[in-house]
């Protein structure tokens, strides 16, 4: 086990000094409240006037899913729970692991006294899966999906107000047999294979948020690299007459270097061009967190500042040409890390903020410039530190869930709320400069035949969806396996082969237009007008593996299969891709191997390696779950640093 920690190259050092000192000029103070995760939960939509609801709440599981009718909406639950961490987790304070097909909150909430004239909204960043929330017994809000925000306006409950108390309720339920966005969370009761734990109820921050009644809901800001501008829209509660929306653009830190205002009473959504005088053009890119803060203000007739929000911003652009996928014009050679996300003692939920950024570093301290976020939609902190990094990342959604519910052919079955889910995904993340591609789906294993399905209309709505929602970034209609969308912006393909030799023949036909696209194997009589093919045929888009690696890998293990002269392969213990390497040696050699194949082609702009860490009884990590150091992360910084050929010049 590789137990020392080098010294970091001075570009690495300065780097993460640069983001440090960015976090502490564009981030919110914390909450004042001594709790868990008290971080301002939303980067790039600030105000003052917000409290941290994370802390100790009621708790009660709901096996039965009859809590209702049983009166858990009217009286004091059982047990008590800390927020934001799930039931399942150790940090949660109740560790039940099993199935909870629902689950019961409640606390008592005071509204702050000298909120006079703003309306109190109730904001839950996540909750596993179907949320309904009452506040003293009035129903507030509903919403389905566990990855994404939804909110709930208090002041139209009776009796609420500056100074009042509220009594809020939720309940969230968490079906385990049915279609359902769910990422990694194991469908059997153990975790086994590839799959994790379950994620039930509230497992991202809680807050309470005062906003005016004049309120700029979000912001919609697309830098335009060419024009050296930010187009910004701002979407408004309602109009009112003689106002304006005025957005101040500064160095972090430092000078006001731009200024425009415009009407905000005749568009709902008011938009103005912001341009960055040509001395002050600073581009956003992997390794170079160039950023801009913003102040937006929404004005009265007089001059009266009715709403005002902070932000960030960072230029930077996204171009497909040919088979290149080019960043800020140039052909940036994606090196990613797939990152699951998880944690031992707390599950999807990171346990700290420096948590997530402890991962960031420690990929680009192995030599990764960015990664797939994977199977689950990650924190919005997590962005803003890829943000403050300069680090690439994919926006994805945790679609799986939804196999083995029909017969083979159309075995996938993603609904109709996998699309409302992942636009709301979309809108949440959309002004991250770090995110430079999305991926709604992923894996979709189902066979191509002559028939249209329920994944064949998903995947297209799914497609279409982000690209109305966000023209300015390149979208994977699936990474890897079913490719549904005929033409779609990137086409990839998953491979776990751990011989380098076979690899490299596997990979070889990019150069005539037909890369490895993954396949099942099927009997003559197995499926009608059916090849085995996953895709459509490949049109000639930019291509990457976005899977690879995933070489298996324990120390300890090894040691004690060596041993017992056996292999050894319990899934729910120890798993991971292919044969198990029997050395550090092997793994550096393998990893070598086969990174070489893909930094070879001149034609490949990318890869994705499997993975950032060990996960539970998936031991295929760069670092342990832990985030030891598993191996050496310089060594492996070496073997990736040889120069792309695709980055070559042409």
């Amino acid at each position: 086990m590789t137990a020392q920690t080098p010294e970091l190259p001075a570009q690495l050092s300065a780097l993460f000094t640069r983001a440090d000192e960015l976090a502490a000029i564009l981030d919110a103070p914390p909450s004042a409240a001594d709790v868990p995760r008290p971080e301002h939960p939303r980067p790039q939509l600030q105000r003052p006037t917000w409290r941290s609801l994370n802390g100790t709440w009621q708790f009660e599981i709901d096996q039965g899913d009859s809590g209702r009718e049983r009166g858990l909406l009217e009286r004091e639950l059982a047990q008590t729970i800390t927020v934001p961490f799930a039931p399942e987790t150790e940090a949660s304070g109740i560790g039940n692991r099993d199935f909870l097909n629902a689950v019961w909150y409640r606390r008592t909430v005071t509204i702050p006294a000298d909120w006079d004239g703003l309306r109190p909204i109730l904001r839950f960043e996540a909750v596993d899966h179907d949320a309904t929330v009452w506040a003293n017994g009035t129903e507030v809000a509903r919403h389905r999906g566990g990855f994404t925000p939804f909110s709930a306006d208090l002041s139209s409950v009776p009796g609420v107000g500056p100074g009042t108390e509220v009594e809020i309720v939720l309940r969230a339920r968490d079906p385990h047999d049915v279609p359902q966005a769910r990422g990694k969370q194991s469908t059997w009761y153990h975790a086994t294979h590839a799959s994790y734990h379950r994620t039930t109820g509230i497992w991202q921050s809680v807050w309470l948020e005062g906003v005016p009644v004049d309120e700029i809901r979000s912001l919609r800001i697309t830098p335009s690299l060419a024009g050296g501008a930010f187009s910004i829209t701002a979407p408004l509660a309602r109009s009112t007459r003689g106002t304006r929306l005025e957005v101040v653009v500064s160095v972090p830190g430092g000078e006001e270097i731009a200024r425009a205002d415009v009407r905000a009473d005749l568009d709902l959504s008011p938009q103005l061009q912001l341009v960055i005088p040509e001395d002050q053009v600073r581009i956003w890119g992997p390794g170079a967190p160039e950023l801009y803060a913003l102040t937006v203000r929404l004005l009265s007739a007089e001059g009266t500042v009715l709403d005002e929000v902070r932000s960030y911003a960072g230029l930077r652009a996204t171009t497909l040409r040919g088979h290149e996928f080019r960043i800020n014009g140039e052909k940036v050679f994606q090196r990613l890390v797939l990152d699951q996300g998880y944690w031992e003692e707390t599950f999807m939920t990171s346990p700290t903020d420096s948590a997530m950024t402890t991962d960031i570093r420690l990929a680009l301290e192995a030599g990764f410039n960015g990664a797939r976020l994977h199977q689950k939609v990650f924190e919005q902190r997590m962005l803003f530190w890829a943000d403050l990094h300069g680090y690439l990342v994919w926006g994805e959604f945790g679609d799986w869930g939804i196999s083995g519910h029909g017969p083979m052919g159309d075995n996938q079955q993603p609904t109709a709320t996998f699309i409302g889910q992942w636009i709301e995904a979309v809108e949440r993340d959309v002004n991250h400069p770090s995110i430079i591609g999305w991926c709604p789906l992923n894996e979709t294993h189902q066979v191509l035949h002559d028939r249209l399905t329920q994944l064949d209309d998903v995947t297209q709505a799914m497609y279409d969806a982000t690209k109305l929602a966000d023209p300015s970034r390149p979208v994977l209609d699936a990474s890897g396996y079913a490719h549904r969308v005929r033409g779609a912006d990137i086409f990839d393909s998953h491979s776990y082969e751990q011989d380098v030799d076979r690899f490299r023949v596997e990979q070889s036909g990019l150069a005539e237009g037909a890369p490895w696209a993954n396949r099942l194997e099927l009997g003559p009589d197995e499926m009608p007008f059916a090849d085995g093919s996953f895709s459509l045929p490949f049109a000639g888009q930019p291509y990457f593996v976005s899977e690879y690696g995933g070489i298996w890998w324990n120390e300890a293990e090894a040691r004690r299969a060596e041993e017992a002269s056996r292999a050894g392969n319990n899934a729910a213990e120890s798993w991971g891709y292919g044969e198990r390497v029997r050395s550090e040696e092997q793994l550096y050699t393998r990893f070598e191997g086969l990174t070489r194949v893909l930094l070879e082609d001149p034609l490949m702009f990318g890869y994705c390696y499997t993975q950032m860490t060990d996960v539970f009884q998936e031991k295929n990590g760069v670092v342990d779950f832990d985030r030891g150091r598993k191996l050496d992360l310089a060594r492996l910084r070496e073997i990736q640093q040889q120069r792309a050929a695709y980055e070559q010049e042409g």
